[in-house]
């Protein structure tokens, strides 16, 4: 997914003993994480929309426009999966600037920085979101 890969350019947030759970420091960090990640996310939308303005061929050849047909659809859910994920990281800048980020939606505990900093856009404790999957995973059956 997206987020894992882009944002491991910033290293883990270090708490400084006995710093507060999601101080100024910490809800800076995950801004800046957040922040950085959506720009280069929207960036990769904007460039994949001009290389399919520039690339629109008509091929005569069937496979070569199967071909061409693939990619393109292959890289428009790329493109939405990117999408969706702008969104989530806008929820979360959200949650930053209203005091809630950090805290389990379902619970109400600390999330975790080290969750965070592997999904900065969690907005579950480990444990709430284990059992949502186990919930998800029996009602699929």
């Amino acid at each position: 997914m997206p987020d894992d890969t882009l944002h491991k350019q910033f290293p883990p947030y270090a708490p400084a003993k006995g710093e507060e759970y999601m101080s100024e420091k910490q809800l800076a960090h995950f801004r800046e994480m957040l922040e950085s990640v959506k720009h280069e996310l929207a960036g990769d939308i904007e460039r994949t929309v001009h290389t399919m303005q520039d690339e629109a061929t008509a091929f005569a050849d069937p496979n070569d426009r199967a071909s061409q047909e693939s990619d393109i659809a292959l890289e428009l859910r790329n493109r939405d999966r990117e999408r969706k994920l702008i969104k989530k990281i806008d929820e979360a800048l959200g949650r930053i600037a209203a005091g809630e980020y950090g805290y389990c939606d379902s619970c109400g505990v600390e999330i975790g920085l080290k969750r965070l900093e592997a999904r900065p856009t969690a907005t579950m404790c480990i444990d709430c979101k284990t059992l949502e999957e186990m919930r998800e995973r029996q009602v699929a059956k």
